[in-house]
């Protein structure tokens, strides 16, 4: 994708691609900015897997939902990314214990994860459509991104390509005391069990409206305890499907957003369950305009 600088004149200059000079300080420059890129606390570096399943996990984090997440990075998509990712987060599972070690030493005892879908991000500058077929038939929870550096100051990233793992596993961790965990809603269709026909009309209209912001496989929906959660990389919303109305959580400041109708409110100083400080309800069809104007708002921001 060619990249242009616009000058004071309003003429155009073509950006010249370039390159990081080693994987390395590709994995650097992430490591430092993890969660502004994508939404995950950073844990861990270069973090081994023991004698017996020897190995190097390039990044450890813990994304917005508390999910554990592992990032792998490559210079080229011609080195075995997709398969040392996969043995990677198959260690993860094995190896609960260890990670929540690592995450209680970087980010507090008081930590929470979420292990139903844990997280592996490949990152490459490009993928072939061999790489989105193969992560697709897999069906573990996969994203495939894609870099370009442009000069010595600009990086565009984009998502190619995210699946949701088929099945999860219904445990859940929290530091300090292990607790069976209990049963909570894992599928988007245990949120909209017992639903009133109307309410799943409405959430299916807008679950159809913000999956269609992207390509396909871009958007990754997910459902956690209290609601489901869209996000583009990062979280850009957050549904609680309720009885009688839809309350969404938006991932954007107040005010950085257009809100012509006063649909929002600010939560940030205001306990409530979303990632997101900007709350909206909708309870008919004939708002889904507006909200729609919102939410595209807070995806933007991820792109």
């Amino acid at each position: 994708m060619p990249i242009y600088r616009i000058d004071a004149k309003n003429t155009i200059h073509k950006v010249r691609p370039s390159a990081f000079d080693t994987e390395k300080v590709l994995q650097q420059l992430f490591e430092a900015n993890l969660e502004e890129l994508l939404g995950v606390r950073f844990i861990a570096t270069e973090f081994t897997t023991g004698d017996r399943q020897r190995g190097r996990i390039d990044t450890l984090g813990l994304d917005q939902d508390n999910s554990p997440t592992i990032i792998e990075y490559k210079r080229t998509s011609k080195e075995n990314i997709i398969n040392q990712g996969l043995f990677y987060l198959d260690w993860l599972v094995d190896h609960k214990g260890d990670f929540t070690m690592a995450a209680q030493k970087a980010l507090g005892e008081e930590i929470e994860m979420d292990w139903s879908s844990p997280r592996l991000i490949l990152i490459a500058e490009t993928f072939s459509e061999y790489d989105q077929y193969a992560v697709n038939r897999i069906g573990a929870n996969v994203e495939l991104w894609t870099y370009q550096r442009y000069a010595d100051d600009l990086l565009l990233l984009e998502a190619i390509f995210v699946t949701q793992a088929r099945e999860h596993s219904k445990s859940t961790t929290k530091e300090k005391r292990e607790k069976p965990a209990k049963a909570h809603p894992l599928t988007v269709q245990d949120h909209l069990e017992g639903k009133p026909q109307e309410i799943l009309e409405l959430f299916q209209e807008l679950r159809e409206q913000v999956l269609a912001l992207a390509g396909e496989n871009e958007i990754l929906e997910k459902a956690n305890k209290n609601y489901v959660v869209y996000k583009h990389g990062k979280n850009f919303c957050e549904v609680w499907i309720q009885a009688a109305a839809l309350k969404l959580w938006l991932d954007i400041s107040i005010e950085d957003l257009d809100d012509p109708y006063e649909m929002a409110r600010d939560v940030s100083e205001i306990g409530h369950w979303g990632t997101g400080d900007v709350e909206v309800s909708i309870s008919d069809l004939s708002e889904m305009e507006k909200l729609m104007h919102l939410v595209e708002q807070s995806y933007r921001q991820t792109v």
